[in-house]
């Protein structure tokens, strides 16, 4: 990745990441939506971010339905998140450290 990567249009990645989910599902307010739309269009990173946590989405509202997903799915999945948020934290660390490479 990029030193670049941490902040794209005045917004870091990682708050990008915190409100994924809100804004694939359409509840984030328009103003945000238009800042997260500005940073995965300069992002490339986040933008994969994006299509991978989207693909997972609808790949899950595919096979369950209109089922209740699983608890332990549900855990499963955001103690995933919650690691990719941490990964992430820590490469936009590296990249701010000097005499780092990332």
């Amino acid at each position: 990745m990029s030193g670049g990567h941490e902040e794209h249009s005045g917004t870091p990645c990682s708050e990008v990441l915190d409100k994924l989910y809100t804004y694939i599902d359409g509840e984030l307010e328009e103003p945000n939506c238009e800042q997260i739309r500005r940073h995965l269009d300069e992002c490339g990173p986040c933008l994969e971010e994006h299509g991978l946590e989207e693909a997972v989405k609808k790949l899950v509202a595919k096979h369950c339905g209109c089922d209740p997903v699983p608890m332990d799915l549900r855990d499963k999945v955001l103690g995933r998140l919650s690691q990719a948020r941490t990964e992430q934290l820590a490469r936009e660390a590296r990249a701010e450290t000097p005499g780092t490479r990332a």
